[in-house]
């Protein structure tokens, strides 16, 4: 059975698990440069949310977003590899569209690894279009897929 998640803010508590799944799901093979700091800053940016799911005290699921005038850019998003499939990252990822609607923001952008064949699905799937590739893009050692969804339709009906 599937448990509706709750997503929520993220508190500074939270910075030091998200800070190493995006090491070790995110920014393996590159370096690291999402550290516990990065994630705090964030945390307390205006321009971005920081959004969880927890299970207890463990954050299952993160994404990081910001906010500009017309367009916001996913800057980070996973979800623990067994705990995938649950419709986790779904709702998590309809939560920060959605903050970005209220916004008044009509567009969400973000870039995945060229060979990260699952999230290119899980992406297209809600309705993202894969607009070009930016070589090098990480750290100059892999390409990247851009991607772009386009909110204002949903808004306006």
């Amino acid at each position: 059975m599937i448990r509706e998640s709750q997503v929520v803010l993220a508190r500074h508590t939270d910075a030091a698990q998200i800070s190493r799944m995006s090491k070790e799901l995110i920014e393996h093979d590159l370096g690291w440069s999402w550290k516990q700091g990065r994630i705090i800053q964030s945390i307390r940016c205006p321009d971005r949310n920081v959004a969880v799911v927890k299970n207890a005290q463990t954050v299952v699921a993160f994404g990081i977003m910001e906010y500009g005038l017309e367009v916001a850019h996913l800057l980070l998003f996973a979800v623990q590899p067994d705990r995938r499939r649950q419709k986790i990252g779904s709702q998590l990822l309809e939560w920060l569209e959605e903050t970005a609607i209220v916004a008044g923001v009509g567009c969400v952008s973000l870039e995945t690894r060229l060979n990260n064949r699952g999230g290119r699905r899980f992406y297209r799937a809600h309705g993202f279009e894969e607009v070009g590739v930016v070589r090098g893009y990480y750290s100059g050692q892999e390409s990247a897929v851009r991607m772009v969804h386009q909110l204002h339709n949903q808004s306006t009906g």
